[in-house]
């Protein structure tokens, strides 16, 4: 069960659930915003006026934008990044001072070149939440509903959160201070190797919640799948990886509570690579863990999420799919090593792939039970949807 606004309960039937007549559990106030267009048919007016019409449903207050600002003509046959900087320009021009949100409109069609440089300029040069969208013919209440949920999570607020958080009941997590890390690597297209590789991990704060996450993201070798910036030491003796930052962050967000309790799951590793994993990944972790000071070492899970296989699962006797959270720990698992099968999304027939869930360390104890019932919550805590996900939220976040 989740809850929404108003402490609200709210019931997922067959993994997915709506917000008709809801509020969301935590909304945003946007005050400094604007809209750019870099589409040559689109009435920005109505897109701002929706949005805003919709955002108040939501118990998200969403003033006037301070500009809409549109692409000149002349600029649409420029290179796209010579787009994105005239548009920057514009923005300047017709802003009193730097927005805390841009919603962008993109050109009307799919693969768009403009997305990258602009999600770049925006995010990494200058430290700007955006939202993209293309127009749609179907801009109707969900669609700026869908939209709302991924700019309240991009700008910090909770769409919903699981009764467990709502009433601290969390098995195991609950008691005991416990981060949950969420870790991938992406590589550049198949045949390019001078691409870098972009290695990603999130880590959920203000425990107890299991809901929120902040990420860390670095650029590493080409096509190398093991994270080597975990654990960074510098001349000085200070640590610059991405698990001190995270930790720090749990830290601050967390009654300044260090983590006593680390669950680590980890995509896009095949079997062969599973004792690096533990060998190299894992033992970073506990020297960015101990070079934080003194004191007990933490206790670790560790679990790999795989989702390129060739089982699917099936009811005997009926044509549906198998239902949402569906768990099968036995018959087709492996019979000496710890691993389990869940279906926790309900997908159109025929379309359902089990993700693979491999238990290769656990320091912890979790009983089966806790860890299948931890898992699957984790399938519902991915803010931008309205669905239970195929794969962890901590793996989705990272994957983006």
């Amino acid at each position: 069960m989740l809850v929404v606004g108003n402490s609200q309960d709210c019931v997922p039937f067959k993994g997915r659930w709506n917000y008709n007549n809801k509020k969301l559990f935590e909304p945003v106030r946007i005050e400094r915003w604007a809209i750019v267009n870099f589409s040559a048919r689109c009435d920005m007016s109505r897109i701002s006026r929706e949005l805003i019409n919709c955002g108040r449903t939501k118990g998200i207050i969403i003033e006037g934008p301070y500009s809409l600002v549109d692409e000149d003509n002349q600029a649409r046959r420029c290179a796209p990044i010579v787009r994105v900087e005239r548009m920057f320009e514009k923005v300047k021009a017709n802003l009193p001072g730097p927005p805390e949100f841009l919603l962008c409109v993109l050109p009307e069609r799919k693969n768009c070149d403009i997305y990258g440089p602009w999600k770049k300029k925006n995010l990494h040069e200058m430290g700007i939440v955006t939202q993209c969208i293309v127009p749609s013919a179907k801009m109707n209440d969900q669609y700026f509903t869908n939209v709302l949920l991924k700019i309240n999570a991009k700008l910090g607020g909770m769409n919903s959160k699981l009764a467990l958080e709502h009433s601290r009941q969390i098995p195991v997590i609950n008691k005991i201070p416990t981060i949950i890390l969420g870790m991938d690597v992406s590589h550049g297209s198949p045949g390019r190797s001078d691409i870098p590789s972009i290695a990603a991990v999130v880590g959920s704060r203000c425990w107890p919640l299991i809901s929120r996450y902040r990420a860390s993201v670095r650029t590493q070798s080409p096509k190398v799948e093991m994270i080597d910036s975990l654990f960074k030491p510098l001349d000085n003796g200070k640590d610059d990886g991405i698990i001190r930052e995270l930790l720090l962050d749990f830290y601050t967000t967390s009654q300044q509570r260090k983590p006593e309790q680390i669950i680590i799951f980890r995509d896009g590793v095949s079997e062969s690579q599973f004792s690096q994993v533990l060998n190299l990944e894992v033992d970073q972790i506990i020297k960015a863990y101990q070079n934080m000071g003194q004191g007990p070492p933490p206790k670790i899970t560790v679990i790999i999420a795989q989702k390129n296989h060739h089982t699917k699962l099936f009811q005997a006797d009926a044509p549906d799919n198998v239902p949402a959270g569906t768990v099968v720990d036995k018959g087709i698992v492996h019979p000496k090593q710890y691993d389990f099968y869940m279906c926790a999304h309900a997908g159109p027939i025929g379309t359902s792939r089990p993700t693979h869930y491999h238990v290769l360390l656990d320091q912890i104890g979790f009983t089966p039970d806790e860890l299948q019932s931890l898992v699957l919550s984790l399938s519902y805590v991915y803010q931008r949807s309205t669905t239970a996900i195929s794969v962890v939220a901590p793996i989705c976040y990272a994957h983006l």
